[in-house]
């Protein structure tokens, strides 16, 4: 199988960009086309192709583009409205597929396409990259591998700024993005379940949209999207996690803090200082193991390395044939509990969730 692959990036916003500055990296990789239906993002993608070096056909139509270049791999990074109807045409060609999170907007969508997938010959690899921060992964690595024995607690807090900007501000409503606990959130969902390997049965949540966006009109509407909120999930087999997320705190020191405690310790890591700490039981002081990240990885985006180790594992799946370590069922189990915790600040109630439908 050859090593060489050709790429095609569906949308080429800010998270498509980010995507070329890391194929730009990945030895093997090609960007052969792109396409994109806004012209602006068409016009700040051929001036970064040029300055990386790349030569991408561009295309204002996908149909179009995946009929022409044909690649070997597809990135979509559309809206997330657009991702369960683009997902689908680009399936009638049978790339391997790198979707951008979430999945999907919709819970019956993201059942679709999981189902889907099923029978699909290529790879779909779902977007949720943040446990390949290189701190983070090594703070699951370790937390896998005992330290703490069995966890008992996570705990994630996210306190950032304020959702950027989008084509068309799509991203300033519920309808277009899922929700903040969808669209924003979905990622420490994932994380939860990857570091306790268990899966969610009740989730409890509450949030509200207070500070941002309340100034701003689109075609006479007011943004709906929460910018905090809390969020507990309980876990099968005992454990419980907590978000604290807050998008009005961009002068925090640490945007993202994650901890794991169980009856030896406590491990924890933040972003962006970058290391692990362990925090044993009793009168031992805590020891500091720092992580360091490639500077090109952390100049080619905004993920803190993430996007280029997860797209060098998507590349490696390309080349040695292997199923995506992130597949759509992680994607689907992201979505139900975002939708969840949205559906418990709604009813201020807690949710229950039955995962047998899926294993």
């Amino acid at each position: 199988m050859s090593a060489k692959k050709t790429y095609a990036i569906l949308g080429c916003g800010m998270m498509g960009r980010e995507h070329m500055r890391n194929i730009a990296l990945i030895g093997g990789a090609e960007l052969v086309a792109i396409a994109d239906p806004d012209e602006g993002s068409r016009a700040a993608a051929k001036n970064l192709a040029a300055e990386l070096g790349q030569k991408p056909a561009f295309f204002a139509d996908a149909g179009k583009m995946l009929a022409e270049a044909k690649p070997d791999a597809v990135i979509i990074a559309s809206p997330n409205f657009t991702h369960f109807e683009v997902v689908q045409q680009v399936m009638e060609s049978g790339p391997a597929i790198l979707l951008e999170k979430p999945m999907c907007t919709q819970l019956g969508d993201a059942r679709a396409l999981h189902e889907a997938a099923q029978s699909y010959a290529a790879p779909i690899w779902v977007g949720l990259e943040y446990r390949y921060m290189p701190p983070v992964a090594r703070f699951i690595e370790r937390v896998h591998g005992g330290e703490t024995g069995p966890v008992k607690m996570v705990a994630i807090r996210e306190h950032r700024f304020p959702f950027l900007e989008k084509v068309g501000d799509w991203n300033r409503f519920n309808r277009n993005s899922g929700g903040t606990l969808v669209e924003k959130c979905c990622h420490f969902f994932d994380l939860m379940r990857v570091i306790l390997q268990d899966e969610p049965v009740r989730i409890f949540a509450s949030g509200a949209q207070d500070v941002n966006h309340l100034d701003e009109r689109y075609d006479g509407q007011t943004p709906d999207i929460l910018d905090n909120a809390f969020v507990i999930a309980d876990f099968r087999g005992g454990a419980r996690a907590m978000l604290d997320l807050c998008m009005f705190a961009e002068g925090s020191q640490q945007q993202e803090d994650i901890y794991a405690l169980g009856a030896r310790g406590k491990l924890e890591v933040a972003i962006p200082r970058a290391s692990v700490i362990w925090s044993p039981r009793g009168s031992s002081a805590p020891v500091e193991e720092p992580v360091a990240t490639p500077p090109a990885a952390l100049q080619a985006g905004d993920h803190w390395g993430a996007t280029y180790f997860q797209l060098h594992e998507f590349h490696r799946c390309l080349v040695q044939g292997t199923d995506p370590i992130i597949g759509t069922l992680d994607g689907l189990r992201s979505v139900q509990m975002g939708l969840a915790a949205q559906e418990s600040i709604a009813s201020g109630m807690p949710v229950s969730l039955d995962f047998e439908d899926y294993q």
